[in-house]
Order: structure tokens, then C-alpha cells, then sequence
């Protein structure tokens, strides 16, 4: 079993160029395949609240509830670096309050890192995080949490103009103490200047191929959450189709009597069922 990287690792990484790989994933089995896959990092996203819970977008989505989907992915790839994803409110009211829900990770599902959506303005929570001794991954362009001031789920930094504001962004992310950056759905010449520009791991879901490492969600990647598809999402498989011509071939099989078949059921001891036929008669 691979040793777990470190933030000390993930710096060598980018000094190197040896890009990163994380994977978003929310339960125990899947965490586990993740890890021995090899991957480097598993996000529990807030983005649980959409491919499990069928929520609209990621708000709805409470500090319990990613809780218990962040402590069942640390029981499955306990030798991975985890990063546990803050929900709406959860750190944006005052900085003890994200401090407090931060530790509440660490004490309760022993994650490595906690991630938080925001740029200039989200300083304040990053640092009094990182003052607390715990580790911080910043998280500008599209972010889901505040969509609705992005005007939806569209790229960003595709002016010049923009993406200067998002390089100040991430300027400050670093300054606060942040160890890593996740940039989300902007242009490669954006994502570029930004992994440039920073001394810490810069690395994108939708920012080109120019950061120091590539994130993507389980479901799209795997092609089971089929309600819409990013466009930066390479589809690894296809198993939405698979799975429901799994579930079709089992209720055609339970109508028509095939299954269970003998193979599937437990056996009586030898004799067993003559005696139970027997005693039954003797009820009857």
C-alpha cells in the first residue's frame, strides 16, 4: 500500500511538474476503489447534495450530512489524502464559526484538508483555519455556493479583465495560508497564469490542462449521474446504462422464475428434508 501524500508532497509535485490526480467521491466502496487505484486525493464535495441526495445545486447541503459521507470515505481509503468540502454557511457567518466546523472534520472523520469556496473575501476564514493548524484548499472561479451572483453555472475568467480579478483572487488565497488551490471552469489561459503565479499546487476541474493536477466527480466520470454533463467531463465509462440493463435483467428474471435458481439457495443437511417432511405430518 502507497504511502499518504502530504502537502509537502504535493509542493515536490509541482516543483517537479508531476501532476496531481483527485477524484470527488461520497461513500465507503467507491473510496476505496479510489485508493486502489492509486489516485492521490478524494474530495467529499458539497456536490453529494446533487448526485445523491437529487438536490438542485449544493446549498441545501448540511455540515451533518457531509459529515457522515466524509467519515464513510475515510473508512475506505484510509491511506489517502481527504479533503473534507465546507457546505453553504458552514464558514461564510464569521470566522469561529468556520474554525469550529473545520475542526469538526478533523475530530470527526480525520481528514487532511478542508476546502472553501471564495476569493479576497473568504481571507479572514482562511486564515484564522490555518492559525487553528489546520490546512486550508481555496476554491475560485465557478463556484457552485454563490452561482446565483455568477449568474448560473457558466465559465469565468473569460475576459482579461476577469481573469486578472480571479488572479488577485488567488493571489490572496495563498497569502492568507491556503496550501492548495482548486480553480473550477475558467479558460486555459486562466488557469495558466494562476498555477504560474502561485507558489502552491494549483489545480483545476474545467481550468485546461496548464494546472498542477486535475479533479473530477465520481458520477460524471463514471457516467451514472446522467441529469447534465459539464463540459469538462470526460466520461471514463458508461455505466448508467449498464447498471439499469443490470436492474432490467433482474426483474425479468424474478417474473419468469429464473432467479433465485438452485445455485443461489442454501441446502438442507443430508436427510433434513425427509425428517422435516415427516414432522410436518405429524402437526398437520
Amino acid at each position: 500500500m502507497a504511502k499518504k501524500k502530504s502537502i509537502l508532497d504535493f509542493a515536490e509535485m509541482k516543483q517537479r511538474g508531476e501532476k496531481v490526480t483527485w477524484i470527488t467521491a461520497y461513500d465507503y466502496p467507491t473510496a476505496s476503489l479510489v485508493e486502489q487505484a492509486g489516485i492521490d486525493m478524494i474530495l467529499v464535495g458539497d456536490s453529494v447534495g446533487m448526485v445523491v441526495y437529487g438536490y438542485p445545486g449544493t446549498l441545501p447541503v448540511t455540515m451533518d450530512q457531509i459529515m457522515y459521507h466524509t467519515e464513510a470515505v475515510r473508512r475506505g481509503a484510509p491511506n489517502t489524502f481527504i479533503i473534507g468540502d465546507m457546505p453553504f454557511l458552514s464558514y461564510q457567518t464569521s470566522v469561529s464559526e468556520a474554525i469550529q466546523n473545520a475542526g469538526r472534520f478533523y475530530k470527526e472523520a480525520n481528514v487532511d484538508a478542508v476546502k472553501l469556496e471564495g476569493g479576497k473575501r473568504m481571507t479572514p476564514q482562511i486564515r484564522g483555519i490555518v492559525e487553528s493548524g489546520m490546512v486550508v484548499v481555496g476554491h475560485i472561479g465557478l463556484t457552485p455556493q454563490s452561482s446565483a451572483q455568477l449568474g448560473g453555472f457558466k465559465a469565468q475568467g473569460a475576459t482579461a479583465e476577469a481573469a486578472i480579478i480571479l488572479l488577485e483572487d488567488a493571489k490572496a488565497i495563498e497569502e492568507a495560508g491556503a496550501s492548495l488551490l482548486l480553480v473550477e471552469g475558467v479558460p486555459p489561459e486562466t488557469g495558466k497564469i494562476i498555477t504560474e503565479a502561485l507558489s502552491i499546487p494549483v489545480y483545476g476541474i474545467g481550468a485546461g490542462p496548464h494546472c498542477d493536477g486535475q479533479i473530477l466527480i465520481v458520477s460524471d466520470m463514471l457516467g451514472i449521474f446522467e441529469v447534465f454533463t459539464p463540459k469538462f467531463v470526460k466520461k471514463y465509462a458508461s455505466l448508467a446504462t449498464v447498471i439499469r440493463e443490470a436492474f432490467q435483467e433482474y426483474g425479468r428474471e424474478v417474473r419468469e422464475g429464473k432467479f433465485p435458481a438452485e445455485e443461489h439457495c442454501y441446502k438442507m443437511k443430508a436427510g433434513e428434508a425427509e425428517r422435516l417432511a415427516d414432522l410436518l405430518k405429524k402437526i398437520s
